[in-house]
């Protein structure tokens, strides 16, 4: 096991993947997570609409990819990753990802997919609506990680990822608004064919760092 970094990673890393850890919780969860996309695959098979489902997928992946590079940042400064979640957890998965954050994110890109409308050309106070949310649901996501960062469950270690004014523009940006803006730039994607494409490179790309990081047997 590493020995180094900060204390918060230390501790991130020394229950990484650790199934002893796993909570009987996770079982329902997965449940859960199986019973909406269904519900909402069915839903998609009548109306011959996939958005919602496109957006869970898009969303999903894209952080799937943030916490591989973050991830990979941990590794290749040999010290600390941008954001570690060292708190109890049901499995933590990477440094700075556990099983919570996932469920989470499943879900996440359906609700984005449910709460825009099917005509990209409507507004919400002059912006125009997918664009409205993406804005109103990053900035929730940051209002909830600044949450979770008080009370200690999602730590930051560098001195411009932080509660500052621009260490939050810098969250907003990069720690979730490109989620949303990969969903508003598939949907804008007519061939299901192209969107899957996309899709699959965002996933693909992200499995293939974690490849060469299980073959280097350096992924945190």
């Amino acid at each position: 096991m590493l020995s180094y970094g900060t204390p918060d990673t230390q501790a991130a890393l020394d229950g990484l993947r650790d199934l002893t850890t796993m909570g009987w919780i996770v079982i329902p969860l997965l449940v859960l997570i199986f019973y909406i996309y269904i519900t909402e695959i069915q839903k998609a098979r009548k109306s011959g609409n996939w958005d919602v489902i496109i957006c869970g997928l898009t969303l999903f992946g894209m952080d799937f990819f943030n916490e591989t590079w973050n991830g990979w940042v941990c590794w290749l400064t040999q010290s600390q990753a941008f954001w570690t979640t060292p708190g109890p957890t049901a499995l933590r998965v990477m440094v700075g990802w556990n099983v919570e954050i996932i469920f989470m994110f499943l879900i996440s890109g359906l609700v984005y997919g449910k709460t825009i409308s099917e005509n990209e050309n409507e507004k919400i106070l002059g912006i125009p609506n997918r664009w409205f949310w993406a804005i109103g649901y990053a900035v929730f996501c940051v209002f909830i990680e600044i949450i979770l960062n008080i009370g200690g469950l999602l730590t930051w270690t560098y001195p411009f990822w932080n509660r500052t004014f621009a260490g939050v523009w810098l969250i907003f940006f990069f720690g979730y608004f490109h989620f949303y803006v990969a969903c508003i730039l598939v949907l804008k994607i007519k061939s299901m064919k192209k969107r899957l494409i996309v899709i699959g490179c965002i996933y693909g790309v992200a499995i293939i760092m974690n490849v060469i990081a299980g073959i280097a047997e350096w992924l945190y």
